[in-house]
């Protein structure tokens, strides 16, 4: 025997009934089948009655749409006789208008009354349901869940009700006919009176039937596929849990899980009787089975629970130290009010004790507290009750956290990497429930960085918002866009570009932004500034987030700060902010030290080679850097390659601007300003203190060329060609070349045009490569060498992305 309940969305409209019909008429035991009122109609009944007590006429029309709702549904299934069933419909509703009427009258609504109400949502779609499935036998719940009252509440009265359910489904009775039952309503056993067994009952009922006569199984049939990992509103990647123990399932439900009413798990968990979760909508799909014991799963969490609308009171005072009885006084005080604490977090010490309720009820809860202790507050032994609301909670479950040590480590060291500051937290000695309290604006970034951090996640996400759509920047989309796939297939890494901006618009799409067409759409969008990108950014509060700026802007290197400050990482080609003042570059290496984040800025030198990235690793294991030699600029690598007799140095400039390698405003590179900016990013790698200022600068270009507007550049230019010639034959002729070298050693630096020969490793440095000698204390005689190509999009839209894949193990 097996028993079967429906819930409202399940018995909501024509196409579930002919749903639940079609699973029913296919089953192959007896079978009791629970239904719940018509989805939506519960609160529609407690509306209408609310609306009468108010004595707001009105009421007559929201029972209108509970008669023709119910009207409808007949008139949709029901072939044969329906005018039968719609008179007995009738009956019913005509007591239930009759009810109503009285409480518009008489302007109250007493509990008995609403009780009464709300059983109409039951005993009418059990009818329909009934008159649907033929050769269906219908029994009255009433006459068997029996309940008692116990501190102002109706409780179920496990013995008589077993007792009576046995012999209400005699094994002659039950036969291989289909039962059906209605959800949710119980009587009182001293006086008769219509209860309930509170929302969500109708799932309660069935486990109690279920339980009482050693069903099988207990189906529970809903409009979901079973338990989710995750509530997938807020993440779309997760997926139903196969298979859950009973205390897991108990704990995702106490934590919000709204998939089965809590108290329905104990009375089958009693019996071993398994719990299976079943789509109404999706009848094939496998569902979620709950058991005992659950074999093969290895998993350390199964699933993460939330309820927002947390509140959070901490009572407190030096009075509760030591003090036996504090807490049962509080809890006692709470439960005789009907006040629900879902978590408990308790000071070592024992002077504090906070507790978790829901946002509603918490100003009946200082209430009630700050009476109980009354006498402690006047005193001064105790303070008065403090609540701070706005809060959600979180639970990770999983019965196999107890086997696995640092699950507790790992969930906070990631909620803090991402920034979010953990109020209270509680675990129980049994290990299957880590829950803890944040800020509400938090909730949405906890779920997602906890789902992707302990692999509940199809795939890691790392969410990017890129800034620059230029030459690097246009770059890189395009490589990331070619990549995703590959990554998503390889490395279970989904590259999100959830934010692009230009130098004038910017679009944002946490869901993801079609790389195939983002010009497109970022020429339609609203024009954007440095403080609306900021502002956009820092409030879509997005998990494993990272800032990538492929601009040259002082402004938007302005904000790296904020960002690091939120726990989004920096990745960036901009070299403003690692070359300014040392204070600010400090600051940014510290801030995202401490907040567990990264600032990575690798092709700030050197464009794709590992420059900065090898001065690091050889100072973390125990080096010291001694000297840099280097060639950091391809574009006038590039220039000083070219210059010949046949090109002059006028067009070798030219050259590089078109081919991409100079700035935009090649005065940039030709001042040796971008040179001195990258001296000073690997001086201060090398572990030196430095400045701009402190270099000393050799230039091969008359100040004056720097002065005026960039054509009035264009137009001078050519006047040097003559005295470059001039040098590069005497060069030539000494068997040399030229190279705009820059130096450091032990902190003092300098850059300038330098002349080599055959022997130096910079003489055979060829088109805009760049080259890095090393000189270290392990690397003294004979210096490292970092060669390849030191310019173009490619190869450093290409460092950046080998800069943000540095991130995902962050």
């Amino acid at each position: 025997m097996k028993v079967l309940k429906f819930g409202g969305t399940s018995v909501g409209s024509a196409n579930s009934l002919l749903n639940l019909r079609s699973i029913v008429e296919g089953q192959n035991l007896p079978t009791i089948i629970v239904v719940s009122a018509l989805g939506g109609v519960t609160d529609l009944l407690i509306k209408t009655a609310r609306t009468a007590a108010e004595g707001n006429e009105s009421y007559r029309e929201l029972f209108e749409t509970i008669v023709k709702r119910h009207h409808d549904i007949i008139a949709s299934v029901i072939t044969d006789r329906p005018d039968e069933l719609k008179e007995e419909i009738d009956t019913l509703l005509s007591e239930l208008s009759s009810i109503y009427q009285g409480v518009y009258l008489i302007r109250d609504l007493s509990p008995k009354t609403q009780a009464a109400i709300v059983s109409y949502g039951e005993r009418l779609s059990s009818r329909i349901v009934y008159r649907l499935i033929n050769g269906s036998k219908l029994h009255d719940s009433r006459e068997f869940i029996k309940t008692e009252q116990k501190h102002g509440r109706s409780i179920l009265d496990s013995e008589l009700t077993r007792a009576l359910v046995a012999e209400e489904f005699r094994h002659e009775v039950l036969g291989g006919r289909i039962h059906i039952v209605p959800g949710f309503i119980s009587t009182d056993k001293q006086s008769g009176e219509v209860t309930n067994l509170g929302r969500g009952g109708s799932d309660y009922t069935a486990s109690i039937i279920a339980a009482a006569l050693n069903a099988e199984a207990l189906e529970i049939w809903t409009d979901v596929d079973g338990f989710m990992t995750a509530d997938p509103r807020v993440i779309p990647t997760a997926y139903t849990i196969n298979s859950l123990s009973y205390v897991e399932a108990m704990e995702l439900c106490n934590f919000g899980a709204k998939v089965i009413y809590p108290p329905t798990i104990y009375p089958v968990c009693v019996k071993n009787i398994p719990i299976r979760v079943k789509n109404t909508f999706n009848p094939d799909g496998p569902g979620t089975i709950i058991l005992n014991d659950v074999e093969d799963d290895r998993k350390p969490i199964k699933g993460i629970s939330s309820i927002s609308g947390t509140s959070l009171i901490t009572v407190t005072g030096l009075s509760m130290v030591g003090v036996i009885g504090v807490n049962r006084r509080i809890f006692t005080a709470l439960a005789e009010n009907g006040i629900s604490v879902f978590m408990v977090s308790q000071a070592s010490s024992e002077n504090s004790t906070s507790i978790g309720v829901r946002d509603q009820d918490a100003e009946e809860a200082i209430r009630v507290l700050d009476h109980e202790f009354a006498k402690e507050i006047e005193e001064g032994a105790m303070f008065p009750m403090h609540a701070e609301s706005g809060l959600a909670t979180v639970a990770i479950v999983g019965e196999n956290m107890k086997h696995t040590p640092g699950i507790a480590g790992k969930l906070f060291g990631t909620l803090g990497r991402s920034g979010i500051s953990v109020i209270a937290c509680a675990q129980g000695a049994s290990e299957t429930n880590i829950s803890f309290v944040v800020h509400g604006d938090s909730l949405r970034k906890s779920l997602n960085v906890i789902h992707d951090s302990f692999f509940l996640s199809e795939y890691k996400e790392l969410n990017l918002f890129i800034c620059g759509v230029g030459t690097v920047g246009g770059m890189l989309i395009e490589q990331i866009r070619s990549q995703q796939e590959t990554l998503r297939n390889t490395h279970r890494l989904k590259l999100n570009v959830v934010g692009i901006a230009s130098s004038r618009r910017a679009i944002f799409s946490r869901s993801g932004i079609d790389l195939a067409n983002y010009r497109e759409e970022l020429e339609a969008s609203p024009e954007s500034t440095p403080e609306r990108l900021r502002n956009e950014i820092v409030s879509m509060n997005i998990f494993n987030s990272v800032f990538v700026d492929c601009t040259a802007s002082h402004d938007i290197a302005a904000l790296y700060q904020t960002f690091l400050d939120h726990n989004i990482s920096v990745v960036a080609a901009n070299k403003v902010a690692a070359s300014s003042s040392y204070d600010i570059y400090r600051r940014l290496k510290d801030t995202a030290l401490s907040r567990g984040v990264k600032y990575l800025f690798e092709t700030n030198v050197g464009a794709g080679l590992p420059i900065i990235g090898t001065i690091n690793d050889l100072i973390s294991s125990g080096d010291r850097i001694l000297k840099i030699e280097a060639v950091l600029s391809g574009t006038l690598n590039f220039i000083f390659n070219a210059l010949s007799a046949d090109v002059p140095f006028s067009e070798t400039v030219r050259l590089a601007k078109e081919m991409g390698y100079s700035e935009p405003d090649p005065r940039i590179d030709l001042s040796g300003q971008d040179v001195i900016r990258k001296l000073v990013i690997l001086t201060r790698e090398g572990g030196y203190k430095a400045e701009q200022s402190e270099v000393e600068k050799h230039l091969f270009i008359p100040t004056e060329l720097f002065e005026g507007s960039l054509d009035d550049f264009w137009h001078r230019l050519p006047e040097l060609d003559e005295d470059f010639e001039a040098r590069r034959k005497v060069l030539e002729s000494e068997g040399k070349r030229w190279r705009f070298v820059a130096r450091m050693e032990m902190g003092k630096m300098s850059v300038g045009l330098e002349a080599v020969d055959s022997r130096h490793p910079f003489y055979g440095l060829e088109g805009s490569n760049n080259i890095v000698l090393l000189t270290t204390e392990r690397y003294r005689e004979y210096p490292m060498l970092i060669q390849g190509y030191g310019a173009g999009a490619e190869v450093t839209a290409a460092g950046v992305f080998a800069n943000i894949m540095s991130t995902v193990n962050n």
